[in-house]
């Protein structure tokens, strides 16, 4: 075990467990498949692979933008990993004057929650730098370094059914239970994607795709250069299935966090003692609900199918025993119980885009506006300005007919750290799905987009861009992960 602890490039401080052992796979030989005849399923302007908070945003602004769009996701659910992964803490979307820039598809969903949805600081605190309001946000995951930022957390199912009603509003033709396996390669360009069901393997064809599935899977089986390179001192590689426990007081928990520190150490490390892994917890949207996103696990893959599964063995058994030590030794966790394990894994990375651009650790000081800026994010520290997104962020240097939002975009392992988060996939996502219902509508590549086109219908769906960001022409060749690395 390792402990992270907060810096001006990272706001959690975090114990991080490395992996158990495990014997190495057997080859048991291969078996080749036989070619067949695929029918062809559906035929759309733009498929979006993916139905997480990037893929969403990218269908509900893809359709709102004018394309004819269809959404492929292999859950029951929309959401990804802000429903089914159960990550509802809704990390900032203010930046540390308090101003909000997430927004466009992300303020959307939130003035249509219902209020007993969300629990977060009111829109006047945001900012704020008064003691006593940072102390009480601090505790609830919506206060950092002394200020308040809105970082909410949020009832998973009803964003589930938003994310679902938005996207069904505008008219996109939603599939569930539905894993793209292969994309369809032409010529240099994704033509559609290959998918499994219950019904067998079939086809979608499609103008655009935009690879939403978190890790890369379309655009790296499709031939596209990327990285996956870490920061083994940040939490942004690790993986654990998240949970929630309920029958709790969360406001006695956080009188004795907070009120007694040495009780508190104390209980830390006789759960670590005893547990081996071991996670505090976080609030949730609900007092009497408490969410466990963690114990956070080094060393494993995502692109690992055994490792996947020792990762999920190990957190199901993480959240029995600590239950058991939760009840006998936490204030308010007397009369807890085992609410929901998340269905979906908490994956944080797998693979990252080479892209035409990127976003770099370099660029932090500066904070500039760049010519094809997408979005903004928060910066990770007050010590920083806002950080811009590029559109060369979400292109391929060479594929074409593909584009990628969410947390695969193409960036360095630093600033992957914030770029995974939710309310950054959902502006890379509205980003991604607006430009290539462009691309779609124009019959041209995604690269071949007119920034100033794309800026122009962003600002036009709500997304917050600043007067720098004045793009000319298609995207430039911006700093890649190439370029920075030479």
């Amino acid at each position: 075990m390792k402990t992270i602890v907060r810096t001006d490039e990272r706001i959690l401080s975090s114990d991080i467990f490395d992996r158990d052992g495990r014997v190495a796979r057997p080859d048991h030989g291969v078996w080749s498949e036989p070619g067949r005849d695929i029918p062809v399923y559906h035929r759309c302007g733009v498929l979006v692979v993916g139905g997480g908070p990037s893929g969403t945003a990218a269908a509900a602004s893809a359709a709102r933008a004018g394309a004819d769009v269809a959404l492929l996701e292999r859950y029951n659910h929309l959401g990804g990993l802000s429903t089914g992964g159960l990550v509802i803490w809704i990390d900032r979307m203010t930046d540390w004057e308090g101003q909000l820039v997430i927004r466009g598809f992300a303020e959307e969903l939130f003035d249509r929650l219902p209020a007993d949805a969300v629990a977060g600081p009111s829109r006047e605190d945001w900012g704020s730098q008064d003691s006593a309001k940072a102390s009480h946000w601090a505790q609830r995951t919506a206060a950092y370094h002394g200020i308040v930022t809105w970082s909410p957390t949020i009832d998973p199912e009803r964003l589930k059914l938003l994310s679902q009603e938005i996207v069904l509003e505008r008219k996109v033709k939603l599939i569930y239970h539905s894993w793209a396996a292969v994309p369809i390669v032409q010529d240099g360009a994704v033509k559609g994607v290959v998918f499994e069901s219950k019904e067998g393997r079939m086809a979608i064809m499609a103008d655009v795709v935009v690879d939403a599935t978190g890790d890369g899977d379309l655009f790296a089986r499709a031939g596209a250069a990327f990285v996956n390179d870490i920061e083994e001192a940040d939490v942004h590689h690790c993986m654990n299935t998240s949970w929630l426990f309920g029958g709790v007081d969360m406001g006695r928990w956080i009188d004795f966090k907070a009120g007694r520190p040495d009780a508190f150490s104390a209980f830390m490390a006789r759960g670590r003692e005893q547990l081996g892994l071991f996670e505090r917890p976080f609030v949730s949207w609900r007092n009497d609900v408490a969410l466990f996103m963690g114990p956070r696990q080094s060393g494993y893959s995502a692109l690992d199918v055994d490792d996947l599964t020792a990762v999920e063995v190990r957190s199901h058994r993480a959240m029995a025993a600590h239950l058991d030590f939760f009840r006998a030794h936490a204030p308010g966790f007397e009369d807890a119980y085992l609410m929901l394990s998340a269905p979906q894994i908490g994956v944080r990375h797998a693979r990252r885009l080479s892209g035409v651009g990127a976003v770099l650790r370099s660029q932090w000081p500066e904070g500039r506006a760049l010519a094809d800026e997408i979005g903004v994010s928060p910066a990770v520290s007050p010590k920083f300005p806002n950080i811009s997104i590029p559109y060369g962020a979400l292109v391929p240097q060479r594929l074409d007919g593909l584009l990628a939002c969410g947390r695969h975009i193409s960036c360095d392992r630093n600033s992957h750290g914030f770029m995974r988060e939710i309310p950054q996939c959902w502006i890379t996502g509205q980003a991604a799905g607006t430009a290539a219902a462009l691309a779609s509508q124009g019959r041209i590549a995604p690269r071949a987009v007119e920034v100033t086109a794309l800026q122009t219908a962003l600002q036009a769906q709500g997304v917050y861009l600043r007067a720098g960001a004045d793009g000319a022409g298609p995207v430039a060749e911006r700093p890649s992960l190439e370029t920075a690395n030479s």
